[in-house]
C-alpha cells in the first residue's frame, strides 16, 4: 500500500528527532511524491550524511535531495593542507582501504577521491574512513572498479547471493550485467528485501554501477 507524503514527512522528522547523531532543529523535511528534500544546516559532513541515512530508511521514501548546508564551528574549521594530511593517515589505517591506489585532493574543505580499487567495498570504505574528519565540508568519490569478472559469471554470483538473503524474493528478481553495471529489476515483497539484494550486486568483483529498478510490493 503507498503511503502519502503527510505520513512519510511526519515518520522522516521523527526519525531525524530520534537520531542522535545530530541537531534535527536546524533541519528541514518537505515530501513530494515520495521523494524528500533535506534543508537547513548542520555543523560537520558526518551530521549531513546521518539525516540523509535516516530519511532514506523510511518506508515507502522513494528518493532523498539532501540540500542540507555544512556550517562549521570555529573549532572544527581546518586548513586544506591539516585536512589532507589527516585523511592520507585515515586511508592508511584502514585495513579494508587499498591506499597506495588511490589519490585525494582537497580544495576549500571538499576531499575529491580518485584511483582503482577492486572490489565496490573498497571504494565505499575509502569515503567512509574520511566522513568523520574534522573540517571536511564534502567527499566526492571518483574512485572506479576495476573490471574482471565476466558478465555471466558476474551475473551468476549475485544470483546465488541474492538467494541467500531475500529467499522469498529470489525468483521475482531478474539480473543483467553487462560492462561492470548491474540492473536488477522484478519486486519484492519488503524494502529490506530490495536493499539487500543492491548490496548483493555491489558486492560483486567488477561491479561499478547498480542500476536498481526493483519495485515494492507487500
Amino acid at each position: 500500500m503507498k503511503r502519502d507524503d503527510m505520513e512519510l514527512r511526519h515518520d522522516v522528522l521523527s526519525e531525524l528527532d530520534w537520531d542522535p547523531r545530530f541537531d534535527s532543529r536546524n533541519i528541514g523535511v518537505a515530501v513530494k511524491n515520495g521523494v524528500v528534500a533535506l534543508s537547513g544546516h548542520v555543523g560537520s559532513y558526518a551530521e549531513r550524511r546521518a539525516a540523509e541515512e535516516g530519511a532514506q530508511s523510511i518506508a515507502g521514501v522513494t528518493a532523498v535531495a539532501n540540500d542540507i548546508i555544512i556550517e562549521l564551528g570555529f573549532e572544527a574549521v581546518r586548513t586544506d593542507a591539516e585536512i589532507a594530511e589527516a585523511a592520507v593517515v585515515a586511508l592508511k589505517g584502514n585495513i579494508s582501504v587499498p591506499a597506495n591506489d588511490i589519490k585525494l585532493v582537497v580544495r576549500d574543505g571538499w576531499i575529491t577521491l580518485d584511483g582503482q580499487v577492486a572490489m565496490w567495498y573498497q571504494k565505499n570504505a575509502a569515503q567512509n574512513a574520511l566522513a568523520n574528519l574534522r573540517g571536511v565540508k564534502g567527499i566526492i568519490n571518483n574512485i572506479t572498479i576495476r573490471a574482471f569478472a565476466s558478465a555471466a559469471e558476474v551475473k551468476g554470483k549475485i544470483q546465488d547471493a541474492i538467494r541467500r538473503r531475500a529467499q522469498s524474493d529470489a525468483q521475482n528478481i531478474d539480473v543483467k550485467a553487462a560492462d561492470g553495471t548491474v540492473t536488477l529489476e522484478g519486486r519484492v515483497t519488503s524494502w529490506a528485501d530490495r536493499q539487500q539484494a543492491e548490496m548483493a550486486a555491489w558486492q560483486a568483483a567488477g561491479v561499478s554501477k547498480v542500476i536498481d529498478n526493483l519495485s515494492v510490493y507487500p
